[in-house]
């Protein structure tokens, strides 16, 4: 898609995972308020993943990579995109009445896992890189639900914490998967070099 490479959509893009990724710290701000300070990187999910993305998109305006910083974006965007999607719908069916607050957060948090599938052509990560995601992806999970730092979510769903908690450790690994599976399949089909970003529109 040749819109993908063009600096102005690039930095319309970057300025909407911006904006986004203060709105969503924001969001977190009373949860951050009462978390340990040895905590705080782990809470803010979906905002992390936004700015990671972020830095990618600023990277490629200026026609530079960042392949551990890609990884990072895309297996966290997919993972915590549908992590939120979800929740807000399980919340739904448990019983909250879904406003449109709600419904801002699944369109916004469905955009962030389309964006990651839209770049994975252009991604350039290697094994090593998905190791080192994978180590922070699953860490992150146990800080989530052993030590009680996962997003809060719906009363309604508190009850079922332990089920949300194993299906978030496979929403991690299918998101490792996913992100392994096409990088492996464009890196082998796709010759997409840096100079592709065209960054003089």
């Amino acid at each position: 898609m040749s819109i993908l490479r063009n600096r102005t959509f690039l930095i319309l893009l970057f300025l909407v995972n911006f904006f986004g990724t203060v709105y969503g710290y924001i969001w977190y701000e009373n949860q951050l308020m009462e978390t340990p300070w040895y905590f705080l990187i782990f809470v803010p999910d979906s905002p992390t993943a936004s700015l990671f993305f972020t830095i990618v998109i600023g990277f490629y305006i200026f026609r530079k990579r960042f392949p551990l910083m890609e990884a990072l974006a895309a297996v966290t965007l997919i993972k915590y995109g549908l992590w939120a999607v979800i929740m807000n719908l399980a919340a739904g069916a448990a019983g909250d009445p879904l406003n449109i607050l709600h419904w801002m957060l699944v369109v916004s948090h469905a955009g962030m896992a389309v964006q990651a599938l839209l770049f994975m052509p252009y991604y350039r990560i290697k094994n090593w890189h998905l190791v080192l995601v994978a180590i922070w992806t699953i860490h992150n999970d146990f800080i989530d639900y052993i030590y009680n730092m996962y997003p809060w979510v719906s009363l309604n769903l508190s009850a079922y914490i332990n089920e949300i908690g194993y299906f978030t450790f496979w929403l991690s690994i299918a998101s490792l998967f996913t992100v392994w599976h096409f990088n492996r399949k464009y890196n082998a089909s796709f010759d997409t070099e840096i100079n592709s970003f065209d960054t003089n529109k």
